[in-house]
């Protein structure tokens, strides 16, 4: 259990690096499966799923090494094609895993996937895209069976832009004999990423960043090297942070073009922002304001991973605020813990109404998931008093180091291990 301490009150002030991408460094790591070889990694980030994914790859036969956020994965003695089910229910993100083992070794046995519960997330695109490209699927209730005689290339169209279902396709796509069409993909940076890390291992793939991506062929090099990019969700979260708490803050290694839609709606609510190519300053100055309905969709619409922490920043606006999640039917689940600190939030379906209070007052919260629990945080640092987030691990599942990064900016925030 870790436990997060926050006083409110103190404005913040000063400048931090955003973190490495954690939904660029999982598929990347993923991939490292699909030709025996060296691979280093550069910006990795710290967090609980990275360790997970390693986990994985170690228990595949691959050799890692992390030193800070630098991570050597040699894959040559990989000989297995089974990921223990206990490792599958450590993150969401493990699933992705399926595509590289079949491209790798012809077949892969997994279990569904764990991670934040989130509502309903099927894997059925990626099962049925799979099955295009000629792999052989029986599932035994939680239990996943995969078998290729011969991966294929395919014309294959997602109903949905699913970014795991876009990164199975790919990485199998790599082990398939003939070209690959995928229309309807996801366009997240994080796929552009995977596709510069799938061409240095020896891929011809293009398109990444729109919704057609073609894979032509794979050659395999038996070295590789990437550099992880930022984080764009952290970034938010941070941009967030400024909006919820006041102050001036600079963020380095950012992307603003990435997060243009959540810069958007806290430029309505009343936060001034300056950006460069990689750095941003965001300022709040005086009390927000609603600004106009945010409701959440696929990049580069509105990330339903920033709702949260965009929630946390409107508590006290001026004026009722309004945010939709199309995505997750249980992306609401910190409102009843928000609620606790006097926020004032009615749910109506998918739909939240935010009212901006005066104050919010501390008092003992508990995460519910990952982007809920920071969240909970950014509240108590609008808070009067001390507030006392109690988390099973979630937010360090997707933040590294977020605490330092926040007291460097001038928080009084501590997390430690009970």
């Amino acid at each position: 259990m870790d436990l997060w301490q926050i006083r409110g009150g103190r404005r913040l002030d000063g400048s931090c690096t955003v973190q490495g991408s954690k939904n660029a460094s999982l598929p990347i790591l993923a991939a490292t499966l699909l030709a025996p070889g060296r691979v280093e990694l550069y910006n990795v980030p710290r967090l609980r799923d990275v360790d997970a994914a390693l986990r994985i790859l170690r228990a595949l036969g691959a050799e890692t090494r992390q030193e800070g956020h630098f991570v050597s994965v040699d894959s040559c003695g990989v000989s297995a094609c089974s990921v223990p089910r206990t490792l599958m229910e450590q993150m969401r993100s493990s699933v992705i895993f399926m595509g590289a083992l079949i491209a790798r070794c012809g077949e892969a046995k997994l279990s569904l996937p764990g991670g934040c519960q989130l509502g309903r997330r099927p894997i059925d695109l990626h099962l049925d895209a799979l099955r295009q490209m000629g792999v052989e699927i029986e599932q035994d209730g939680d239990d996943i069976a995969c078998r290729s005689r011969g991966l294929h290339g395919a014309q294959i169209r997602l109903p949905f832009p699913s970014v795991g279902a876009t990164e199975n396709v790919l990485l199998a796509a790599c082990g398939a004999k003939g070209r690959t069409c995928l229309s309807g993909a996801a366009r997240e940076p994080e796929i552009v990423a995977l596709q510069g890390f799938l061409r240095a291992l020896g891929a011809e793939i293009s398109g990444a960043g729109t919704d057609c991506i073609v894979v032509e062929g794979f050659h395999p090099r038996r070295s590789a090297a990437a550099l992880i990019p930022p984080d764009r969700i952290a970034a938010a979260t941070l941009c967030c942070a400024c909006a919820s708490a006041g102050g001036e803050i600079e963020l380095n290694s950012a992307d603003p073009e990435q997060i243009s839609t959540v810069l958007y709606f806290l430029k309505q609510a009343g936060c001034d922002i300056i950006h460069a190519k990689r750095s941003l300053r965001v300022s709040r100055m005086g009390r927000l304001c609603a600004p106009e309905s945010v409701t959440t969709a696929p990049y580069p619409g509105f990330p339903t991973d920033a709702q949260p922490v965009l929630m946390a920043a409107l508590l006290r606006a001026e004026g009722t605020s309004t945010l939709r999640d199309s995505i997750f039917e249980n992306r609401f689940r910190q409102i009843p813990e928000l609620r606790r600190l006097g926020a004032d939030i009615r749910l109506e379906g998918q739909t939240a109404l935010i009212r901006g209070v005066e104050r919010l007052h501390g008092d003992v919260l508990r995460a519910t998931d990952l982007r809920g629990g920071a969240a909970m945080v950014l509240a108590g640092l609008a808070a009067e008093g001390d507030t006392l987030v109690l988390d099973e691990g979630h937010i360090t599942r997707g933040y590294d180091d977020l605490d330092g990064c926040l007291r460097a900016l001038g928080a009084d925030v501590w997390a430690e291990r009970i």
